[in-house]
């Protein structure tokens, strides 16, 4: 696929009209409920001055290589989720299977000669991937909707749910309208039995440098007749959460954000201190962070968020899954903490806070940066 094609298409007809129906659209794009602020002039001087951090592995990351038959039987819980890399997870629930933010290119780019580049293959080959019920994407970025693994799962006649908006890419790419449902926040649709609510974030969208905001961003609340799955997408923090938490959760599982933070733009992602905040407030019970140790986008170590996520849930009474990419999670009877990423030099939460802005109360207290020996 080109460049100019895997940036997607815009919104024409019915569906532009239907996205100006929105209450969260306006002036020809999408707003937050809340408004973001961000220190462009500090960022700048910060990605020219460097960084001193190890942002990236130095050698190989170990995962857990997979295969389909992996996925027979069904895990005997109900509910098991695999990540497989950035934000992209296999979520087992209920008897059927959801695929998140499908990114399987060597680059996070729209073009495979330039951009960041994968720490470790998937631990799943896209041809090895089990039957999908449905694949679900968050928001149009790169690193979370890659034309080419589209292209392949489309062959596949797998339906999407996305947010309004995104599904114009998707038909660019040939995926054929009957399989592309478009979702508001606070809307819902049914696929084989499990409800698939679409959740308000805080982020932004665009996969080009003229169509910012130009389609929805959000997070997906999965209830089956069993158990219930939250996916943040990206996001900073925003009191509306505590909202998805009394309306749709409990959640036996969350899979939060907790990379690419910086204190500059802490109204876009998270970092691991406000993840475990937002686990809190949507009412989780098994923390399973996504969107870090996959590529290099930020300033941080690339170990960094496991290491004050560690910390933060420890401080806040969370429980915490960090599996390497590809090691099965079942949220009944989690693996336990088990180190695999290297002890490298990272910044504490008090040396470098991530703390959205607009919330009535400071989130979650800061991490220590000490570890304990429930890590091993």
């Amino acid at each position: 696929m080109d460049a100019c094609a895997a940036l997607g298409a815009s919104a024409r007809g019915d569906r532009l009209e239907r996205m100006e129906r929105s209450p969260h659209y306006r002036d020809g794009k999408f707003h937050n409920t809340h408004p973001q602020q961000d220190d462009l002039w500090t960022m700048l001087k910060k990605w020219v001055r460097g960084s001193d951090a190890v942002t990236a592995p130095t050698g190989e990351v170990p995962v857990v290589a997979r295969t389909a038959a992996d996925f027979d039987p069904a895990p005997a819980s109900g509910l098991r989720i695999t990540w497989l890399g950035h934000s992209t997870a296999l979520i087992e629930i209920d008897g059927r299977r959801f695929l998140t933010d499908p990114q399987w290119s060597r680059r996070n780019s729209p073009v495979q000669w330039i951009g960041p580049v994968r720490f470790f293959p998937s631990p799943l080959p896209l041809d090895e991937l089990p039957a999908l019920d449905a694949v679900i994407v968050s928001h149009d970025h790169h690193d979370h909707l890659d034309p080419a693994a589209v292209e392949v799962l489309n062959a596949r006649e797998v339906p999407f749910v996305v947010p309004l908006g995104v599904g114009a890419h998707l038909e660019l790419w040939g995926v054929p309208r009957s399989r592309i449902t478009e979702l508001d926040w606070g809307e819902q649709t049914a696929v084989n039995g499990i409800a698939v609510h679409c959740t308000e974030s805080r982020h932004f969208s665009g996969r080009g440098l003229l169509d910012r905001d130009a389609t929805l961003w959000a997070g997906f609340a999965l209830v089956g007749p069993r158990h219930r799955v939250y996916y943040s997408g990206d996001t900073a923090l925003f009191p509306e959460l505590a909202e998805i938490g009394a309306r749709l959760g409990p959640f036996d599982a969350t899979l939060i954000e907790i990379g690419a933070y910086d204190a500059t733009w802490a109204d876009y992602h998270l970092g691991p201190e406000q993840a475990v905040r937002a686990h809190q407030l949507v009412r989780g019970g098994l923390l399973v962070p996504v969107h870090w140790g996959t590529f290099d986008l930020a300033m941080h170590g690339w170990t960094e968020p496991a290491e004050r996520v560690l910390v933060a849930a420890q401080q806040a009474g969370v429980r915490l899954a960090l599996p390497r990419p590809g090691q099965p999670v079942e949220p009944a009877s989690p693996p336990a903490l088990a180190r695999w990423w290297p002890e490298l030099p990272w910044q504490t939460a008090e040396e470098h806070p991530v703390i959205s802005s607009g919330l009535d109360s400071a989130p979650a207290a800061a991490g220590t940066g000490v570890l304990t020996g429930e890590v091993r």
